[in-house]
This record gives structure tokens, sequence and C-alpha cells, in this order.
């Protein structure tokens, strides 16, 4: 599967963003979804994922609350809306696939990544 994330930019501290990652290339429904980030000098976190059916979702603690996750199987779409984003939530963002049937927080259960979309927030 092919992945395409999109809806990067600069906001300013307290502003939202959305994201998106647009599958494409095999079935998007048989696939759990997740985002991950990486900051300059640091290393890929985890930030959400979401099971193939939507019906799981799971978070990491430093994004609970603000950010939620979604996907539209109809579109092959997995969207990660962002709230109150904060200057440390600046980082380049990628989506990934994984095959089965939970939401996986960790990076080795995904086999395929996108590109990165760079999201930076202002003070």
């Amino acid at each position: 599967v092919q992945l395409q994330a999109s809806g990067g930019g600069l906001v300013q501290a307290g502003g939202s963003l959305r994201l998106s990652c647009a599958a494409s290339g095999r079935t998007f429904s048989y696939y759990a979804m997740g985002w991950f980030r990486q900051a300059p000098g640091k290393e890929r976190e985890f930030v959400a994922a979401i099971s193939r059916s939507g019906i799981s979702t799971t978070y990491a603690n430093s994004v609970k609350g603000r950010f939620t996750i979604s996907r539209e199987n109809a579109k092959n779409t997995v969207y990660l809306q962002m709230n109150s984003l904060k200057p440390e939530d600046t980082a380049v963002y990628y989506c990934a696939a994984a095959g089965g049937l939970g939401a996986y927080a960790i990076g080795s259960e995904y086999g395929y990544w996108g590109q990165g979309t760079l999201v930076t927030v202002s003070s």
C-alpha cells in the first residue's frame, strides 16, 4: 500500500491542524493505521493509532485529549485532528499501515510508511 500524508503547515500555539493520509494500492480497510512524528534531533515517536474497523484507538499520553485519529474507509483516508497545538508538537508527521486487527503503538508493527508532512507550531 502507498501512503501520502498532507495537511502540515505553520500554526500558532493553541491552533489546530488536520492531517490526512491517503492510501492506494491495496484494500485500505485491511490495515490498521498509525501516526508517528519525529522532531529535529529526536527519535521517531508514536502519536496515535486506529484499528482497521475504526473501533479501537490509542494515543500517546502527550497528545491524549488534544488529538483525534479517525478514518474513512470509503475514502481510503486516515485523519489526525490536532487541537490546542503546542510548540513541542513541532515535527515531521508520518502515517503508517499495519496488518492485523488492533491499534498498534509500536513502529515495528508497521510495514508501510508515508513520506511525512511537516508541522511547525510557533510560540
